[in-house]
């Protein structure tokens, strides 16, 4: 109740419009993207809050170390052991059917700097855990954020992924010389069909 006033009340007075679709009722892969600065944690909890998401996120362990940890857990962050990449799947899986609905936020563009490819952790999380995946944004040019729709990832990943690329086409992130184009390495190394 306290974070989505304090969303409502950041939204009234923040430059940014908060233009969104409604939350989704399932587990779900909350895409962040262009993730090209910071700010983009603030307005995804701003998001979240003040859709009533239950939000989860994906950091790495040195961010749940010391005084931060507490911090981070609360504001749901699940630390990742880089050496173990696939327990993160199976905590995910583990808490998709235990009945927890939650938007586990990834941003596929990793770092905030601008890239050849996104990261596929996103969709391989989303296929083996059979969640969908929902677009969230940030969009400089019209100054709005929000969530985007929900997708069911067919497992064709080109096909998918031209889904993912024209919603974002016209999205430009805070920072928009860091924007990384929505494509997979996995893409490129399809075999091409004649």
């Amino acid at each position: 109740m306290i974070r989505s006033l304090l969303a409502r009340l950041y939204w009234a007075f923040s430059r940014w419009t908060f233009a969104s679709t409604p939350a989704p009722s399932r587990p779900t892969v909350l895409i962040g993207a262009p993730h090209t600065s910071n700010w983009d944690f603030v307005l995804m909890l701003g998001i979240a809050w003040r859709l009533r998401i239950h939000l989860r996120w994906l950091g790495k362990e040195s961010l749940f170390r010391g005084w931060r940890g507490p911090i981070m857990r609360a504001l749901g962050g699940i630390p990742v052991d880089r050496a173990n990449p696939q327990s993160v799947v199976a905590d995910v899986v583990a808490r998709v059917r235990s009945g927890e609905v939650f938007g586990l936020v990834v941003t596929p563009e990793g770092t905030r700097g601008a890239g050849a490819y996104w990261k596929s952790g996103f969709y391989r999380i989303a296929r083996e855990a059979g969640m969908p995946v929902t677009l969230g944004y940030v969009d400089r040019t019209t100054m709005t954020t929000g969530l985007g729709p929900t997708i069911e990832l067919s497992g064709e990943v080109s096909a998918d992924m031209d889904a993912v690329r024209a919603f974002y086409a016209d999205k430009s992130g805070l920072r928009p010389e860091n924007r990384t184009e929505p494509r997979l390495r996995e893409e490129d190394a399809a075999p091409t069909t004649p």
